[in-house]
């Protein structure tokens, strides 16, 4: 098989990591869609002695021994009997021979299956000199996939991911919670769509009265409370907003839609059934022959619609994928990428995906594609944006059901404009000052006057109300450093303010994009003390440099 130019690149930065002493296991992070089974496995049919691919489900072992087949790897598959059976059939059905070797040194395994084994398997796997996980954000030092590379302990590693991040904030590093030692990036998701590799998209996000106000986030995964996001999907009328929508919008093509649990996906199928949309559900409990034959159905399109619990999330490559329909509210960034990639594999004809968001998972994280800044460190359960403009957030259009960024006053879409309910304050209307009521202004316009009171004027008032000479002369004093702070402060304002207009923002736009960037308002940002007016500014100044 050939690798794409990017692929090659990330194999040759992976070798060049592995020159390093301090160098151990690498971190290769790609998008969801650009061929990372495809890199690994030519890194693993390079390989000169042991080696063992890791994956967390049966359909990805299946997916890796598929792959390496592709390269003609003979390899063994440390996996249950029923599993195996079922690689080698479709491998036999996909590539015309079977790849499967019990004497090979190249292994694919399930970690569980490997992990239990690992007394029987002790002497091959100290033999073992490259690991590979897929979808490697799961790797702690503590966890399984912590515990299968430390059975191997004379092999270097190799993890792939589209998002290393976790949604409990851990950090993959060694220095941190996990064992990576070095970070390669590949191409961006958007970059990829660009050059082609993968397909452009539309979303769209009907209304829905899913309400997740009571469901709360695990401590431990950092995603909502399933039997709570259960029992909210049951609550709401999801399921039939799935089917309403996907007959308006994506009539006739191929869909996958993400459920919340079997219940959910069944009621989900048979209401697409009995409106003529050919469905059937899959899930973990799904076998494996009768889940690639549903698979196999999919792609002759006897069947529309896959309809999965937590299947078709990691690792799933199907490209005749048109339509994904979310259903299933997450607060997993690497989970959302990976549903939302699953539309976006090229296919003759397709022209883009369409995304259908009944779970609100893009206002929740953000566009995919926008350029995202990784760390092997441990923080927060989203990641950071490199460019500002990035973590602008995003808002539903109520009229033609388009997200685009509260950057806009108007749907960039559709032009529609929702009338602000209240305007009583900079928070109702994204900072932009240009929607506050006359009242409201005048009142913020006060309080920067009495901000801006100057030093002889403090003096004079306090000596009038018969304040100590000490204390009238501390007053001046901090009324002077405030005052120099700001004008400090509104000269960072003006450059910000004359970058947004040579970026051919308008004013209720640079306002607003000020209010995203940094939490506060122009105006109300004029009121501030020394302390708070310096820390302000001094980002405003980053912020621009970083754009400049």
């Amino acid at each position: 098989m050939q690798l794409r130019p990017y692929q090659a690149d990330a194999k040759a930065a992976a070798y060049d990591a592995w020159q390093d002493p301090a160098v151990r296991n690498v971190l290769i992070s790609m998008a969801t869609g650009s061929g990372k089974t495809v890199l690994f496995g030519s890194i693993l049919a390079d390989h000169q002695g042991a080696s063992c691919a890791i994956a967390h489900r049966q359909e990805l072992v299946g997916q890796i021994s598929m792959a390496l087949g592709r390269f003609g790897v003979r390899h063994k598959i440390i996996g249950p009997t029923k599993v195996i059976k079922h690689i080698i059939n479709e491998q036999v059905i996909e590539l015309g021979a079977s790849f499967y070797d019990p004497n090979a040194q190249c292994a694919v395994a399930g970690v569980d299956t490997l992990i239990r084994r690992g007394d029987k398997l002790k002497h091959w796997l100290n033999q073992v000199t490259l690991w590979v996980q897929d979808e490697c954000h799961h790797i702690l030092t503590a966890n399984k996939w912590g515990t299968a590379a430390a059975m191997m302990p004379n092999a270097r590693g190799l993890g792939v991911t589209a998002t290393p991040i976790r949604a409990d904030g851990k950090g993959l590093g060694r220095h941190a919670d996990g064992l990576m030692d070095r970070l390669i990036e590949g191409p961006s998701m958007r970059r990829l769509i660009d050059q082609g590799y993968l397909t452009d998209y539309r979303i769209f996000a009907p209304p829905s009265d899913l309400d997740l106000s009571d469901v709360t986030v695990s401590p431990q995964t950092g995603d909502y409370n399933h039997q709570k996001l259960v029992k909210a999907v049951h609550r709401s009328h999801l399921v039939g907003d799935v089917i309403q929508h996907y007959l308006r919008l994506a009539p006739g093509k191929l869909g996958i839609t993400f459920a919340t649990d079997v219940e959910t996906a069944s009621d989900i199928a048979n209401q697409f059934n009995a409106a003529g949309v050919r469905s059937e559900v899959v899930s973990a409990k799904t076998p494996d022959r009768i889940r690639n034959e549903v698979v196999r159905r999919f792609r002759r399109r006897e069947l529309l619609q896959l309809v999965n619990v937590d299947i078709f999330g990691e690792g799933f490559d199907l490209p005749a994928v048109e339509v994904v329909s979310m259903a299933r509210p997450t607060q997993s960034y690497s989970l959302y990428c990976q549903q939302f990639g699953r539309g976006l594999r090229p296919t003759e004809g397709k022209t883009h995906a369409l995304i259908i968001d009944h779970a609100s998972n893009v206002v929740r994280h953000g566009l995919p594609d926008k350029e995202r800044e990784w760390s092997l460190d441990s923080r927060g359960s989203s990641p950071r944006a490199k460019n500002p403009d990035d973590d602008i957030p995003l808002r539903y259009c109520v009229q033609c059901t388009q997200p685009y960024e509260r950057l806009y006053k108007r749907c960039p879409h559709c032009g529609f404009y929702p009338e602000p309910a209240v305007r009583s304050a900079p928070e109702y209307v994204d900072g932009d000052l240009t929607e506050l009521s006359p009242e409201v202004l005048a009142e913020m316009r006060g309080a920067i006057a009495r901000n801006d009171e100057m030093p002889e004027a403090v003096g004079a008032r306090m000596r009038h109300a018969g304040a100590a000479a000490v204390v009238v002369n501390s007053a001046i004093k901090q009324c002077r450093n405030r005052l120099e702070a700001q004008i400090a402060l509104r000269e960072s304002i003006a450059w910000w303010a004359g970058y947004q207009r040579h970026k051919g923002r308008s004013d209720s736009e640079g306002y607003r994009l000020f209010y995203h960037t940094f939490g506060i308002d122009v105006m109300t940002a004029q009121t501030l003390g020394k302390p708070d007016t310096l820390e302000l500014a001094e980002r405003i100044n980053e912020v621009i440099g970083r754009m400049l």
